[in-house]
């Protein structure tokens, strides 16, 4: 496999990103499928367990000693600091599937310099991969640093011939725009609910051509936004605006954007 390259601006931070997600597979690691694992519901009803404060709690005691003067945004526990460089945070992604017992997870940590993603690190310890990238450095996947491969996304032109990627039908229904996702589902080559941050680094290596979601919030995207463009693709939220708190989000291969978008556009009243 290739190694990554040295050089970017960012390189002190991603190499910091990596011992955050470290930090964190050590936590989350030793309580997937633990049999005494607590898990409550947040307000909003979604579970959150023991681990997943636990591996935020990690994360911010590593910051709070290597980056004291750099804001932090956790998933857990909120917003510490006011700074144009902000880290973001999630701890578990995809916390359902941890609960359940299910591999695909993943600890999310990126590196924001006014508002925008510059360093991201997705970790998934039970799958044995990692997925990161810093602003020109380019987009990277492997078991570790040294056992590394570059991204690339796909080069599939035809919204027919695409491979489109998905979490749950619920949220488009519930945003008004289920007719639309419906509709893009029947044009495209294949389909599968892969879900959360394995459907959009799957764009990024180019096994998957499209994904979207309608209804994300920041920590959920801003790793995946760096890794996504540095590996050629696109990621803006359903209005095309590049960012990554617009709080839904399409990723594709930069080929098939404009038309993605169009197609889940919600027709005027």
């Amino acid at each position: 496999m290739t190694t990554e390259p040295a050089g970017t601006p960012w390189d002190a931070d991603l190499a910091l990103a990596h011992r955050l997600a470290d930090a964190a597979d050590a936590v989350t690691t030793g309580r997937f499928r633990a049999d005494d694992l607590a898990v409550t519901a947040k307000p909003d009803l979604t579970p959150v367990t023991d681990a997943d404060r636990g591996a935020e709690q990690a994360m911010r005691r590593l910051l709070e000693t290597e980056r004291p003067a750099d804001a932090l945004v956790g998933e857990e526990y909120g917003v510490t600091g006011d700074s144009p460089r902000r880290w973001v945070m999630d701890p578990i992604d995809g916390t359902k599937n941890f609960v359940r017992g299910v591999p695909v997870w993943a600890t999310l940590v990126a590196l924001q310099q006014d508002g925008r993603s510059v360093v991201g690190v997705v970790s998934a310890p039970a799958l044995g991969r990692r997925w990161w990238a810093a602003e020109g450095g380019g987009s990277w996947t492997g078991t570790s640093v040294r056992d590394a491969r570059r991204c690339r996304v796909s080069e599939v032109t035809a919204v027919e011939d695409a491979f489109l990627s998905y979490a749950s039908l619920f949220g488009w229904e519930a945003h008004g725009r289920l007719p639309e996702f419906l509709e893009l589902m029947r044009r495209v080559w294949r389909t599968r609910a892969y879900g959360d941050f394995w459907s959009h680094v799957m764009v990024a290596e180019g096994v998957v051509d499209l994904a979207a979601e309608p209804e994300v919030s920041l920590w959920d995207l801003a790793a995946l936004q760096v890794v996504v463009t540095e590996a050629g693709g696109r990621f803006t939220d359903l209005s095309g605006v590049d960012h990554a708190d617009g709080g839904n989000v399409v990723t594709t291969n930069g080929l098939l954007h404009e038309r993605v978008l169009a197609a889940l556009a919600t027709p005027p009243a």
